[in-house]
């Protein structure tokens, strides 16, 4: 089998099925004199309605040549000798074992998924332990079998069956591990001895040179025994070319008296069905061969089991189907226009995928139902399963990619009414996510109201009541819905308010940045891409499910009152007059919930106690004259407006980012021993898992400025005249500016504060230009009471999904001489900034700490590419919330790559608790509710810091999106108690 060459991976759109047409991938190439020699198949399929689609891509670096699925993981051989690990129900990359030093070819699971078996063109086969992925054994021909395509393994017999380059089938039984080698240098690993064919000395006893590296081991092809198969385990010219396909199968043929059936395909074009003798230690004897008469002798390149029919893909685009019960071929499919590298069965279909990328969906009766462009390149490898009583097929290709199809249409209509609720939620976002609820942009405004209604539908669908709340013209209507508790509590039922919003910021592809359309949601490796899938449609949609879910359940016992606005990336326009309007429909409220934000990196959960307001102001000066030329009428006698903005900004800032407004530092609170104690977390978890952002006092020193300071900022200039004339003197000159408030600011005070500052400096310029101050939008600060009940829930529901981590965790203490630092090292000590009164801005200034620098170093978080553990890494229970720094040693081969998964499935770590953190952006409504209901609020951020919400390609972990529906049921259960 030639190597296949990867090509670049790529992002991919939504792909679904297209019906057969004219000129299809099937059709033999236009040659002169050329006749099929199998009609071709024809679609007649009438399901056309009911067609596949890509449900998600998972990416790498190399080619994917095999793929075997469990009940719960992908596993999928790649041209680099790697074996990605990958998890069916969330899509996360789980492991990379680097198992191989040539392509790995084949891969096969035990019956009861135990073992995972995987052959290469290193001439090896391992065996790995599927629980930790370390590996139990290796094994090795005595002879030079080249590459291994295929591997079987037989649990009755526990015996391993590979087909091999050199035509040979080959066995050995696991049980046989005092097998010894005949081999020289028997202390270097089988995959990089000397090859007595291609590493044999030439003439004059010279050799080829090796490569550098012809020496290096695989990373994790260590470990386990190394056993030799015995040549008299070996059955040679099994077929008459290589043997590139086998399956072991127990029913279906009647010869098998019961036993497994050993059935091969091979470059001989043929294929042959082998008896195992187990009294012979598993040895094959041939049973019979089926051969369709064909002097061409096309490769069988694939085969496939259901029941008594054999289905097997040749070279040349080739299908066919045996009876292994009358021996007899059923039906020749010319199913491709090149070679069928890979088929299988399921759902009552057989999905055949040929080099030429596409995929073809036969049924019963052999008709083609329809056909799918799965793959940029040629399909390597496929398979098919149930997971979790739904069908999934799984296609990797030299694209370097694995597609994930949504086959829901090969259940039944009353079976595939049974949708899971993680389906339901994917389902409904992917929909959601499909409106262009742009609220910046008038254009928009009717995909903004059938938006709403969609999400009204949904609510309607779970048995809310809702109602559409107006807001003054154009802006967009709020969404109200009540999940009603237990009608027997409806006197004490405790009301949340959870809060939202629909709409999102502009999203264009113009220039192709995004790697999907903004509005086709995509799962790429585990995340959600599209606009608005981290802000704010994935967190509104896991709420509304959790409360489906706990209606369903009856364990729903307060009221849940859901307030979703369509205005919020324009400032929340209309909202607080819509919500004053209807809160006799509202009602009372206990307490408030939103989930807006996002984790300080892509490692940690956090909550959000705290966040900064708002003040979005603009400057104009305007002169009486036109605009005018610099070199007819530029003069130091002449007031220009621009250079008198240029004069005035200047005054509002000081060294340091210092804002000069007299008083504006006045009302700011002192760091409280508590909330330092909090930075201390967050700065000791952080370095920990990223050393490179510093030391703990600058990155805390950092994070306060960004949470607990005010600050100002100019984002734009703009001159009237024509932007092309650099010789123009503007007659008009405009500035916008920000400003971030912080708790016990008032925002109208501040205001006001500004603008008298900037009349006061103006009138000392003498100008004759006239000045104009416009305030065109204010919001207030929020610092929440991180101590109260819905933060201790809250709390609890995180730390409950989110599990043990694999690391050790301090317990947080109120005391500040006791919070140590996780080193040992002694107290750990963060700089607090004093006032500006107290030489605050004449300090050391620090590296900022931005929230890409914060994202770019999670970037390797438990989702990222992960290695197995050897087993001295296995944690041993823990009984506190602390661990010795000696029970988290690694082993240098896996010193920074973990996988918690795969080391405990009881909990017995200790549990993550959430950073507690504020953030320097403002959330207009979250201050105005809690002022309008006398009831506290809590945020609870859903995503990464690496989301891009707002950026191109915004995206959503798919595993983030499943536990934040977790959390929200938890707390919507067990607030009400607290």
């Amino acid at each position: 089998m030639s190597k296949r060459s990867p090509v670049p991976a790529l992002g991919f759109r939504g792909q679904a099925l297209t019906p057969f047409t004219a000129g299809s991938e099937t059709d033999e190439p236009a040659t002169p004199g050329g006749i099929l020699t199998r009609q071709p198949s024809q679609d007649v399929g009438d399901r056309q309605n009911a067609l596949p689609t890509l449900s998600h891509r998972l990416r790498h670096d190399s080619s994917i040549l095999a793929i075997v699925l469990s009940d719960e993981e992908i596993f999928a051989g790649t041209q680099g000798g790697e074996i990605l690990v990958y998890s069916l129900s969330t899509f996360e990359r789980k492991a990379v074992i680097e198992g191989h030093r040539g392509s790995v070819l084949g891969l096969c699971l035990s019956q009861d998924a135990g073992l995972l078996f995987s052959s290469a063109g290193d001439r090896i086969v391992n065996v790995w332990h599927t629980a930790d992925l370390t590996r139990k054994c290796c094994l090795y021909s005595s002879f030079d079998v080249g590459d291994v395509f295929c591997v079987s393994y037989s649990a009755g017999l526990q015996t391993v069956y590979l087909g091999a380059q050199n035509t040979t089938i080959q066995w050995c039984g696991l049980k046989d591990r005092g097998s010894k080698s005949s081999a020289p240098r028997k202390d270097v690993h089988p995959s990089i001895r000397d090859d007595p064919f291609f590493d044999s000395a030439g003439p004059g006893g010279v050799r080829t040179p090796r490569p550098a590296d012809a020496d290096l081991i695989p990373r994790h092809a260590r470990g386990g025994d190394v056993i030799e198969i015995g040549k008299q385990n070996v059955k040679h010219f099994a077929h008459y070319g290589y043997v590139y396909c086998m399956q072991l199968v127990k029913d279906g043929v009647p010869e098998s008296a019961g036993n497994e059936v050993l059935i091969t395909g091979g470059g001989d074009g043929v294929v042959k069905l082998w008896k195992l003798n187990a009294r012979n230690g598993g040895a094959v004897e041939e049973l019979y061969t089926l051969d369709d008469g064909r002097e061409e002798g096309h490769s069988i390149l694939s085969i496939a089991i259901d029941g008594t029919f054999i289905y097997s893909g040749r070279s040349g685009g080739e299908v066919d189907v045996w009876d292994t019960e009358t021996r007899q071929l059923m039906r020749n499919l010319k199913a491709h226009r090149d070679d069928v590298l890979t088929i299988c069965v399921g759902g009552g279909f057989m999905f055949s995928a040929a080099v030429t990328g596409y995929v073809r969906k036969f049924d019963r009766q052999y008709q083609l139902k329809s056909r799918l462009k799965a793959h940029e390149g040629r399909i390597l490898a496929s398979a098919f399963t149930y997971h979790r009583q739904r069908p999934l097929y799984v296609t990797g290709g030299n694209d370097c990619t694995l597609g994930i199809w949504d086959i829901s249409d090969c259940l039944s209509p009353t079976v595939a009414a049974t949708r899971t609720s993680n389906e339901q939620l994917f389902e409904s976002l992917r929909r959601f996510v499909s409106y262009r609820t742009v609220s910046s942009d008038p254009k928009y405004q009717v995909d903004c109201r059938r938006g709403a209604s969609y999400l009204r539908s949904v609510f309607k669908n779970f048995g809310a009541v809702t109602e559409m709340l107006t807001t003054q013209d154009p802006y967009n209507p709020v969404i109200m819905a009540r999940f009603r508790g237990n009608p027997a509590t409806a006197e004490k039922r405790k009301k949340i308010l959870f809060y939202g919003h629909y709409d999102v910021v502009a999203a264009e592809n113009a220039t192709g940045k995004w790697i999907v359309d903004p509005f086709a949601m995509e799962g790429i490796d585990g995340y959600l891409y599209g606009r608005g899938t981290s802000d704010n449609k994935g967190p509104i949609m896991a709420a509304i499910f959790a409360c489906a879910e706990l209606t369903a359940e009856q364990t729903l016992g307060s009221d849940i009152i859901f307030l979703i606005e369509g205005e919020e990336e324009c400032g929340s326009r209309g909202f607080e007059r819509a919500v004053r309007a209807s809160k006799d429909k509202i009602g009372d409220v206990d307490w408030i919930l939103l989930a807006n934000s996002y984790w300080l990196d892509d490692r940690i959960p956090c909550l959000t106690y705290g966040l900064r307001g708002v003040i979005h102001a603009s400057v104009q000066i305007e002169s009486s004259h036109p605009d005018l030329h610099s070199g007819v009428d530029g003069s130091a006698h002449l007031d220009e407006p621009l250079k008198d903005l240029v004069m005035l900004l200047s005054t509002l800032t000081g060294k340091d980012g210092q804002v000069m407004i007299p008083g504006f530092y006045d009302p700011l609170p002192e760091l409280s021993c508590e909330e330092e104690a909090l930075y201390r977390d967050i700065t000791a978890a952080l370095v920990q898992r990223n050393p490179g952002l510093g030391d703990a006092d600058s990155l805390a020193t950092s994070l306060m400025r960004r949470w607990r300071d005010p600050s100002l900022t100019i984002h734009r200039f703009q001159t009237s005249g024509p932007d092309n004339n650099a010789t123009i003197i503007p007659r008009l000159a405009k500035a916008t500016l920000s400003m971030r408030l912080v708790p016990n600011q008032e925002a109208a005070q501040v205001a006001k504060a500004l603008e008298a500052w900037l009349e006061t400096q103006f009138e000392k310029l003498g100008s004759n230009n006239l000045l104009t101050v416009t305030v065109d939008h204010m919001a207030e600060p929020w610092l929440g009471d991180w101590t109260n009940e819905i933060f201790q829930t809250l709390e609890e529901a995180v730390m409950d999904a989110w599990g043990p981590v694999d690391e050790p965790q301090r317990q947080r203490s109120s005391s500040n001489s006791a919070m140590k630092s996780t080193n040992g090292a002694g107290p750990l000590r963060v700089a607090i900034p004093e006032h500006a009164s107290s030489g605050y801005f004449s300090t050391t200034k620090p590296s900022p700490t931005t929230s890409s620098v914060l994202a770019n170093g999670g970037l390797t978080s438990p989702i990222q590419p992960l290695a197995p553990l050897p087993e001295s890494t296995v944690a041993t229970p823990a009984t506190t919330g602390t661990r010795s720094p000696t029970s988290h040693k690694r082993s240098t081969s896996s010193a920074t790559l973990t996988n918690p998964t795969h080391i405990q499935h009881e909990q017995t770590l200790p549990r993550r608790k959430p950073l507690y953190i504020r953030e320097g952006g403002s959330i207009p409504a979250i201050r105005f509710l809690e002022k309008e209901f006398s009831a506290p609020a809590a945020h609870f951020p859903c995503g990464q810091a690496s989301d891009s919400a707002h950026l191109d390609n915004e995206r959503l972990r798919l595993v983030n999106l499943y536990k934040s529906k977790e959390i929200f049921k938890k707390v919507f259960r067990e607030l009400p108690q607290k």
